[in-house]
């Protein structure tokens, strides 16, 4: 009995038990649940605060976006005013402009209209006096006309002259002014000094004993360098200095340039000079082809051929009046070229053309003819342009002008040749006085070499062995003096030196 009651109260006891449980639980539950929806409540709370937020910060942002927008454009629209007001003021201005300018072209039209019937009324009238005059006078219209231009001629004739004659000298001056203007703006743009070119040349001994190795035992060394360069070797009283004297500048600059590097050698002797003359020789070639190039880019001239190059070259061992001839020729280059370009003329051709004007005389001791023809022809072998030949031949007026380049080179000729001291005319007679004695003996048959030294007082004339026998030698002499006398005039005498001289030369091997 006791154990069904305790069963059933241990029954009653779990049920209770379950049902407080589940009472607590859904206690539990319930309160977990209110918290929840608190949560969720405050945390929607806030997010429609936050959400209010932004939507409020959107619309202030939006606000200052549209009011930053329509900023430029209520700006553009009051410029927009503006201008249209101003174009509307500009348009009643033009249209009151126009209203004026049809009213002067109508105007103009109506003085149009009467001038043009007064011109014709006045034609018609003097139409009309014209043949009343003609019917008076029993003169044609024409032949009117003529008396009335005669009669004015007549009566003006001391005024028209003298009007003529003044309008003349003014413009002959004005041109004349310019002309001198020109010419002095030239010569002082080239204010180059002018050098006389000297028939000696001094060379400095590094001792007096020096002298007697340059002379040799019994003067051989010194006939043999004066037999070699064809110059005079003077020695006098002055210490320590000897001079070498020939009118021909090429022969000088070899024999300097030999004499030197033999007295720096210091072995003098016959054979070491032949040697050391024909090695200057070689080295002068050099030095003329180096001259002719320094004149030609001196002066901007390109494109010449290397052979016209060392013909330009050669004008430097060359002189004129005593004026050094490639000088002479690179000056005027100068002035040609600046004549030119003051005229509006091809400052190129005149430049070219005055640079080698001169180019016959490089050669016009070998080859017949005047130097200018000489020129020409050599101009024309190399291909050089036919403006610049024309240019060029005028110069000494052998060839009519045939272009305003021909003209500007013989003006620069005139102005290079004509400057104070540039030239001394009794240094050129006395030049070309030895240069005919040496063409004059040169023509003989045998003769191989000639030099005129001692100022022209003597001829040295080399003569081949093989043509000339020692019996000969007396005949030569004497037909060479008979022609010097018959042909050239000279002060004093001049005596003609004829050497002929066998060598005979073998090699052991």
């Amino acid at each position: 009995m006791s154990l069904k009651i305790i069963l059933i109260m241990l029954a009653l006891s779990g049920v209770g038990g379950i049902v407080l449980g589940y009472v607590l639980r859904v206690l539990i539950g319930l309160a977990q649940r209110s918290s929840v929806e608190i949560d969720t409540k405050h945390k929607l709370l806030q997010a429609k605060e936050q959400a209010a937020k932004i939507l409020k910060d959107a619309e202030f942002r939006s606000a200052v976006v549209e009011t930053e927008r329509l900023a430029p454009l209520e700006e553009r629209e009051e410029k927009m005013s503006l201008r249209e007001e101003r174009v509307a003021t500009r348009e009643e201005f033009l249209d009151s402009r126009q209203r004026d300018l049809d009213e002067k072209e109508s105007d103009l039209r109506l003085r149009e209209q009467e001038a043009i019937r007064a011109k014709n009324a006045a034609e018609k009238l003097t139409a009309e006096r014209t043949k009343e005059l003609a019917k008076v006078a029993h003169l044609s219209e024409e032949e009117a006309r003529k008396e009335l231009f005669a009669e004015i001629e007549r009566a003006n004739e001391e005024a028209i002259l003298l009007r003529i004659q003044k309008l003349t000298a003014n413009g002959r001056e004005r041109l004349e002014e310019k002309a001198r203007d020109m010419l002095t703006s030239v010569i002082h743009r080239l204010g180059n000094a002018v050098n006389t070119e000297v028939l000696s040349l001094s060379i400095t001994l590094p001792s007096e004993e020096m002298k007697g190795k340059i002379i040799g035992k019994e003067g051989r060394n010194i006939k043999a360098f004066e037999r070699a360069t064809g110059v005079d070797v003077i020695i006098d009283d002055i210490p320590d200095r000897i001079s070498l004297s020939s009118f021909d500048p090429l022969r000088r600059a070899v024999a300097k340039i030999a004499l030197e590097k033999l007295i720096e050698d210091g072995r003098i002797q016959p054979a070491k000079i032949e040697e050391m003359v024909e090695k200057t020789r070689a080295e002068v070639d050099e030095l003329i082809t180096q001259k002719g190039e320094e004149a030609a880019y001196e002066v901007g001239v390109v494109g010449l051929d290397p052979k016209l190059i060392t013909l330009l070259g050669r004008l430097h061992f060359r002189t004129s009046f005593g004026q050094n001839t490639l000088q002479h020729s690179v000056e005027m280059a100068h002035i040609a070229g600046m004549l030119a370009t003051e005229l509006g003329a091809d400052a190129g051709v005149a430049r070219t053309a005055a640079l080698l004007h001169d180019i016959g005389k490089a050669v016009d001791h070998e080859v017949q003819g005047t130097h200018v023809e000489i020129g020409r022809r050599i101009l024309e072998k190399f291909g050089v342009d036919r403006q610049v030949i024309v240019a060029m031949q005028s110069h000494h007026e052998e060839y009519p002008y045939e272009s305003p380049e021909a003209i500007i080179v013989q003006v620069a000729d005139a102005i290079s040749a004509g400057r104070p001291g540039a030239r001394r005319d009794t240094v050129d007679r006395y030049l070309e006085r030895l240069g005919d004695l040496e063409r004059l003996a040169a023509t003989f048959e045998g003769v191989e070499k000639v030099y005129a030294i001692a100022a022209g007082r003597e001829i040295r004339i080399f003569v081949n062995p093989g043509k000339v026998s020692d019996i000969t030698m007396h005949t030569l002499a004497r037909s060479i003096a008979k022609r010097i006398q018959e042909e050239l005039k000279y002060p004093g005498e001049i005596k003609v030196n004829i050497i002929r001289e066998n060598r005979v030369v073998e090699f052991a091997r």
